[in-house]
């Protein structure tokens, strides 16, 4: 694959077919206080073998919008095998009818480190809250594991404009930031190309 030189002073240009993220890494270093919310018609299930088409079904509701595509490419057993790999933890937010609202993936594999690998909600569950009650579920899973010193995350700008504010106010602090390049997934067919218009197409 050919390399690219950013210009660390002004614009680079990218080739057609190509995205560009800025990336926010964030950690927490201690458990913040607890910002409380009442969302009684949710529940925290854990998924303990995902089932691929469940799965892919909800990560795409919640991130077709934000171009989420790094589990798409994978296909069964490879799917199945990163989400029950030692350490991985996958939890669905369920509504009162049962139906999953949202996800949540945790990484206790670096037993220090606690990653929060995927986090969000479909569409129609955004506000009211249940964002907030997710993250305390993140939070309370993560803090609850002995040897934790660090819990982790990151974000970038494909992602929902709230979501950089959001993780603040959950007690993260920004520490790096990274250029992330990729092929665009609507035109590898990991993505159909009417997703995320937001974000220019640009084919050739």
């Amino acid at each position: 694959m050919p390399s690219l030189s950013v210009d660390l002073s002004g614009y680079t240009d990218l080739p057609a077919g190509k995205i560009a993220n800025i990336v926010t890494f964030l950690e927490m270093r201690a458990r913040p206080k607890r910002r409380e919310v009442a969302r009684p018609d949710l529940r925290l299930e854990r998924i303990e073998t995902p089932d691929p088409a469940d799965y892919r079904r909800l990560f795409r509701r919640i991130g077709d919008a934000w171009l989420w595509f790094g589990r798409l490419g994978l296909d069964d057993a490879a799917l199945v095998k990163t989400l029950t790999a030692p350490g991985h933890e996958v939890y669905y937010c369920r509504t009162e009818d049962g139906d999953a609202a949202g996800l949540l993936e945790l990484d206790f594999s670096h037993r220090a480190d606690v990653e929060l690998a995927y986090f969000g909600l479909v569409p129609e569950a955004i506000g009211g809250g249940a964002g907030r009650w997710l993250m305390n579920q993140a939070i309370d899973k993560a803090w609850a594991r002995a040897g934790t010193t660090r819990f982790w995350v990151h974000t970038c700008t494909a992602d929902s404009p709230q979501a950089l504010g959001f993780y603040m106010s959950s007690g993260f602090m920004p520490y790096k930031r990274a250029i992330e390049i990729e092929d665009d997934p609507r035109l590898t067919g990991v993505l159909p190309r009417d997703v995320a218009p937001r974000i220019p197409l640009i084919a050739d």
